[in-house]
């Protein structure tokens, strides 16, 4: 068996057939940071801005928008039959006049979300400019010194978040497509890495599906229930769900396919390549998922706002599986330093880049 895949990835590709060396390094070539790839960052800036654009990725517009829609007419209710309390909650003092004309104006928005249909993106630019005019009118109770300034602080804070939402919902509206949306109706994963081994070892490891949960955290069993058909369980927040899938295309050494069945509590798909590596230093192994998560597009922002989404999931598990094959165990040291361990695998790399910075 060749070296470690480690000195694989630093060195640049050896000789031709003329005994040249190649030009191009194994960054050049796609590999980096133990990924194959465009999308694998190089450093810090590149990871920051790749998260930036993987949240607007899971965000479906136009069931944000329709969520606005129910919120403007929710708030627009309390403050046209409610507009003394909301006024204290926001600790305003005086008449409530201004107020129950601001819960018109909500009502009117989201009313007018829900009538231009599926994308009412006129109707959501309008509840940014209703925004603008709410901020306005609590900067403007700043002035008074009979109005409570903690809550004024409080209440403005949230309409600035409901802004935020607004404003990147509108965003959405105006430049997304058809093609688009599609995408973010789902979870695109795409990962790679090497593996020091030869496609016939990774391939029948990962062929036997009781392997999977050996290196992937978030699956508790993988059992097969006949007719290339299996059962799997995973961990979720606040319990487990289960689903069947199928093999949908076996070619020995090269490819496996597969998909869930219909009614599935997950329903995805997927292929995992297994290539042999350029001068037969290993095997590539490339991941391709798609994946529909429990709660739909807002299930899938707070998986990746709070790092446990599957792309990253992939990532950390394809580490771990390089780890088992290439050692037959998952290495934990005292310089694990994320999460909980040997559950965080991450190459290293200088301090500033990366997962780390």
């Amino acid at each position: 068996m060749a070296t470690g895949t480690r000195r694989q990835e630093q060195e640049p590709e050896q000789r031709g057939a003329g005994g040249e060396q190649s030009s191009q390094s194994p960054l050049e070539n796609g590999i980096k940071d133990g990924l194959t790839g465009p999308e694998a960052p190089v450093n810090g800036r590149q990871l920051g801005d790749g998260r930036r654009q993987g949240y607007l990725k899971y965000v479906d517009e136009e069931q944000l928008a329709r969520g606005l829609g129910w919120f403007s007419i929710g708030l627009g209710l309390a403050e046209l039959l409610a507009p003394r309390g909301v006024a204290r909650v926001a600790g305003l003092r005086g008449g409530t006049g201004l107020i129950r004309l601001m819960g018109l104006r909500e009502i009117a928005h989201g009313l007018a979300i829900f009538s231009q249909g599926r994308r009412p993106t006129e109707a959501v630019w309008s509840r940014v400019v209703g925004d603008a005019l709410d901020l306005a009118c609590l900067g403007a109770a700043f002035a008074s010194p009979d109005n409570d300034k903690g809550r004024l602080t409080f209440a403005t804070a949230n309409v600035l978040a409901v802004s935020a939402l607004d404003v990147l919902c509108a965003r959405q509206l105006s430049a997304g497509d058809g093609t688009e949306r599609a995408e973010r109706g789902s979870v695109p994963v795409n990962k790679s890495i090497i593996i020091n081994a030869t496609p016939e070892e990774v391939y029948a490891f990962w062929r036997e599906l009781t392997n999977l949960p050996r290196f992937m955290r978030h699956l508790e069993s993988v059992t097969w229930t006949g007719e290339g058909r299996s059962h799997w369980v995973a961990k979720a927040p606040g319990g487990s769900v289960e689903w069947d899938a199928e093999i949908t295309e076996d070619r020995p050494n090269q490819l496996i396919a597969w998909r869930s069945l219909e009614g599935s509590e997950v329903d995805n798909s997927g292929t995992v390549r297994f290539e042999q590596a350029a001068g037969g230093r290993g095997t590539v192994v490339r991941v391709e998922l798609d994946y529909s998560p429990p709660g739909g597009a807002a299930g899938a922002l707070v998986a990746k706002l709070v790092g446990e989404d599957p792309d990253g999931q992939m990532q950390v598990d394809l580490r771990r599986l390089k780890q088992v094959i290439e050692l037959g165990e998952i290495v934990v040291s005292d310089g694990t330093l994320l999460g909980e361990g040997y559950s965080e695998q991450r190459p290293a790399q200088p301090l500033g880049v990366g997962v780390g910075g």
